[in-house]
């Protein structure tokens, strides 16, 4: 017997209907089918997409250097006058290029590494060569009332000061600056075990951060490459409490499924300390929507304004009683030199920060940390780590360059941008193996819950059209 239309009406319903409940039923098994796909490309083993990316950058990462030239040496150097700053910059760098060393895998779920230190001048990248010259800071003389406390000890070593002609500020060449130099007071000193050179990076190149040893995710994908210890320890011996765990991962990749309300963490041996960021827009790089996660201003604000930064306040004097945003004291870890980070141009800092130099101009746009993360694998496909590296220079009535200074402030003598964005080659392969998949199957569940949710209405209502129409 054939099917009327009251009977073929009905059918499309039903199947409509069925569509729908297919495609809902669907869902847990996507996720599923998805988690899978992920966690097969996603966790650090030898074969993995992830793997792959961890041992090597899957991008080039460059650094730029802009540095902090001062523009009235005399009037500083002679009357302790503020100093007044242009940036000149920038000299690039490209890092991050070797892979990592050292790579065993552990029994317990992890995977152990050393990272490689190394740095390559890129002469087409810059504005000059790496013998340009520039005024900034000497790095030698200003340390001497942090390592030496004691005036007699102060008293002492200011002979070598002397002998030596040396001066508050010094002419350097960039390279010089970032990568070491010998300083004539430190080469003068007789002390035996006194290293002579100095550079705001010294040592660097040929040098291994670590060892590092983070979670594979095999036994707990949310566990993916956060770091389980960091030389053999969970915590810094740097700071109080809280403020010395090694949290989160190194920044290079996250746990799969990213949420938008998630804060990610990561830790930093460039400032010493462990830190975090929050999402803030959404971003397409390449045909691959990301997150893009920044450090708040308030990861660097005072312990007044968030009372968890409580541990990050070492002397409660520089600043001015736990009440000083947006500079971090990290001498614990810098052999008691007293470097001081922040955000490039003091971005987020106190005006008092702010108002003893002059020539910085703080900009979000420019001068803020931001990582892209591919929200599904959690890894990182473009990424900006911007700092600035200062020292706090302290009046000594022992120490012939420092009579002059009238009080203790924060010199800038360089910021950073370390950043890299997904080549072509990566990005093909990371849509490829990864991206396809997973909008292929998001795609059939929405196309069975869409297409069978309108059939089903649709049928449905041309069922109750033809039904009224025949009982009129």
């Amino acid at each position: 017997m054939g099917c009327d239309t009251n009977c073929g009406l009905l059918t499309g319903a039903i199947i409509g209907a069925v569509l729908a409940v297919l495609g809902g039923v669907l869902i847990p098994v996507g996720d599923n089918l998805i988690g899978k796909a992920v966690k097969k490309e996603a966790v650090i083993v030898n074969g993995t997409t992830a793997f792959q990316n961890w041992l090597v950058p899957g991008s080039t990462v460059y650094r730029e250097f802009w540095i902090f030239h001062v523009l009235n040496p005399s009037e500083v150097i002679d009357e302790g006058a503020q100093p007044k700053f242009e940036q000149r910059g920038p000299y690039t760098y490209r890092v991050r290029y070797l892979p990592k060393e050292n790579v065993t895998e552990n029994e317990n779920g992890t995977i152990s590494y050393m990272l490689p230190n190394i740095a390559n001048f890129e002469p087409d990248m810059s504005i000059g060569t790496e013998n340009d010259n520039v005024t900034v800071l000497n790095l030698a003389v200003v340390a001497v009332p942090a390592v030496f406390p004691s005036t007699f000890m102060q008293s002492i070593i200011n002979t070598w000061i002397k002998s030596s002609k040396s001066a508050i500020l010094q002419n350097r060449t960039v390279k010089e600056i970032l990568w070491g130099y010998t300083d004539p007071f430190l080469d003068s000193v007789p002390f035996p075990g006194v290293n002579p050179v100095v550079g705001v990076f010294y040592p660097y190149n040929g040098t291994s951060d670590g060892p590092y040893s983070v979670y594979t995710g095999t036994e707990d994908i949310s566990k993916t490459a956060i770091i389980e210890s960091y030389k053999n320890k969970r915590t810094l011996s740097y700071w109080p409490d809280h403020c010395d765990m090694v949290n989160g991962t190194d920044g290079a990749s996250f746990p799969p499924f990213v949420k938008k309300n998630q804060v990610l963490r990561f830790f930093s041996s460039d400032i010493c300390r462990s830190i975090y960021g929050v999402f803030h827009s959404k971003q397409v790089v390449k045909g691959i929507t990301l997150y893009r996660f920044i450090v708040p201003r308030e990861a660097f604000a005072s312990p007044a304004e968030v009372r968890d930064n409580y541990c990050f306040c070492t002397d409660p004097v520089i600043s001015e009683n736990c009440t000083l945003a947006g500079v971090l004291d990290i001498s614990a870890c810098k052999a008691k030199r007293p470097v001081y980070i922040s955000l490039p141009h003091f971005l987020h800092a106190s005006e008092s920060v702010l108002h003893n130099v002059e020539g910085l101009s703080p900009d979000e746009k420019e001068h803020e940390t931001y990582l892209d993360i591919e929200p599904v694998t959690g890894f990182t496909l473009r990424f900006a780590k911007r700092l600035q590296v200062n020292l706090l220079v302290q009046p000594s009535t022992r120490i012939d360059p420092l009579k002059k200074v009238k009080n203790p402030y924060v010199f800038p003598l360089l910021w950073l941008n370390e950043s890299a964005v997904i080549g072509d080659e990566k990005a093909e392969m990371f849509r490829a193996k990864i991206s396809s998949r997973l909008q292929l199957l998001s795609t059939l569940q929405m196309v069975l819950i869409i297409g069978g949710s309108v059939a089903f209405l649709a049928f449905l209502g041309s069922y109750f059209i033809f039904r009224s129409k025949k009982l009129k």
